[in-house]
């Protein structure tokens, strides 16, 4: 049985013109110890499938599932309180702003130690010592004075690694990676991504990640979901979907990398016409 298993996931929101169908018949299976790539252009929904699988989505929307699991456990047929108390603890995301998702209110050492209180039984210098370690395996230096800094006197790759501190926190079986190295330089982005592959690794959880980088997909999955306009192209081992895609719109993404660029763009087509074509 996968670890987190989704069937015709559908998620619409609530607009003044009606229901709009942000992601339609979504279907996802994750292994335990396994890197999924979900990649696809901006506004693919593929930020607001996992969101919906987090609990994370306004009152705006409505989420319906065939099967919506997480380790044979029924998400959908949760309360909120038992979402919340999985989400941090066994399922965890890290976001795409990391200055804006930290609580500039609040220090670093806060925030993950608040993480800590909330989903373990650590009493207080357990949970200062424990952060002082998370914020040690994620490379930040002096770790002890930072745990005094607040979000606005850190670099942005800094905070970065602090969300990944708090996503780590309590070792979770699932990470969720929504963009985690977008607002970074090249330089941080490299090393942002080798600590979540090395944190994978030495855990062995499964990592979700959410990327529109062709060159990301290539270096760290092992599978990969091409999706566009909420619908799913294609699901592929990396090295069948580089080497033989099979769906016109992720050969028509793949052909838009630098490296294989002719100066064309993508055609802008419905995805009913891509999944006919495929």
């Amino acid at each position: 049985m996968p670890l987190l298993e989704i069937r015709n996931l559908t998620v619409a929101f609530d607009t003044a013109r009606g229901p709009f169908l942000a992601v339609e018949g979504l279907d996802v299976a994750v292994e335990a110890g396994e890197v999924l790539a979900i990649v696809g252009e901006s506004g693919s929904g593929k930020s607001v499938a996992m969101l919906a699988v987090m609990g994370l989505l306004p009152d705006t929307a409505t989420v319906t599932a065939d099967v919506l699991r997480f380790d044979g456990r029924d998400l959908l047929a949760m309360t909120p309180r038992e979402r919340r108390a999985l989400s941090g603890r066994e399922m965890a995301m890290i976001f795409q702003e990391p200055v804006a998702s930290l609580n500039p209110c609040f220090t670093v050492g806060f925030q993950i130690i608040e993480t800590l209180r909330r989903h373990t039984p650590l009493g207080h210098a357990q949970r200062h010592a424990r952060a002082i370690e998370l914020l040690t395996a994620v490379g930040i230096p002096e770790p002890e004075a930072r745990m005094r800094s607040f979000p606005h006197q850190m670099s942005g790759g800094q905070c970065q690694r602090v969300m990944i501190a708090i996503a780590m926190a309590c070792s979770p079986r699932l990470l969720i990676a929504d963009e985690p190295t977008t607002a970074l330089d090249v330089t941080i982005q490299k090393q942002i991504l080798d600590l979540l592959l090395d944190l994978q690794a030495q855990h062995q959880m499964a990592m979700v990640l959410i990327t529109h980088d062709m060159g990301v997909v290539a270096e760290t999955a092992d599978r990969v979901i091409v999706q566009y306009q909420g619908h799913k192209m294609e699901d592929a081992d990396v090295l069948s979907l580089f080497e033989h895609p099979r769906n016109p719109y992720t050969r028509a993404l793949l052909s838009a990398l630098p490296e294989n660029a002719t100066g064309g763009r993508l055609p802008s087509v419905d995805a009913a016409t891509w999944m006919a074509e495929g």
